[in-house]
């Protein structure tokens, strides 16, 4: 599985190259700084990337914004990111990106490395993987429970946690779209998701969905 890792501390970047290549991924590249990062991203196209939200050159959100510029040219790129804090702009356009394939740790998961290459997995199959910590600080108020949904309806937010759009969704349930819309009007009402500006409703759906099976 190709895979380039984004990481400027060359203890940590070493220790990713080698804890990843022990379990199976071969690391195509490794780079220090967001320009490079989304050059390769695009130049690879790897099966998976691990990325650090804090990179040179301004150590702000620099390996974030370049993962979320590569997926706009590469829909779908799977993309798994690390970080000590929870960069909530872009880390809610990552997320509101229907394509899948995208993850959020904070990098003292590293640490449970059965937990971490399973994260990795995850993602590099298109799914979805979130630090129950992010969860909760992107969520920011309390969710209705999942329990108000019924069971076709829980089935639907599952799809939309692993990425699918409505078409991908209808497909694998044998139902229309007009069917899988009408489902997820439905869960956004039953979770108190009303329309609003800085919030995107699909993401709070998918935390929501997130945080209670975690």
């Amino acid at each position: 599985m190709r895979t380039v890792i984004a990481e400027d501390h060359v203890l940590l970047r070493d220790g990713l190259i080698r804890l990843l290549g022990a379990n199976g991924f071969e690391v195509v590249e490794a780079v220090d700084n967001g320009p490079a990062l989304r050059e390769a991203l695009l130049r690879v196209r790897p099966d998976v990337a691990v990325v650090d939200v804090r990179l040179p050159p301004t150590f702000t959100d620099e390996g974030l914004v370049a993962a979320v510029a590569a997926r706009r040219e590469v829909p779908g790129l799977p993309v798994l990111v690390l970080s000590q804090y929870v960069e909530q702009l872009y880390a809610r356009e990552l997320l509101a990106d229907q394509s899948g394939g995208v993850g959020y740790l904070l990098k003292d998961r590293v640490g449970d490395v059965e937990e971490f290459v399973a994260a990795v997995r995850r993602v590099a199959a298109g799914g979805t993987a979130m630090d129950a910590e992010v969860i909760g600080q992107l969520v920011g108020r309390r969710t209705a429970p999942l329990t108000t949904l019924t069971p076709r309806e829980r089935e639907v937010l599952e799809l939309v946690a692993e990425g699918r759009s409505n078409a991908a969704i209808a497909a694998a349930l044998y139902v229309t779209e007009k069917a899988v819309g009408k489902h997820i009007s439905s869960i956004f009402a039953k979770l108190d998701l009303p329309p609003s500006d800085d919030d995107n409703r699909r993401v709070r759906a998918v935390l929501a969905y997130l945080q209670a099976v975690a």
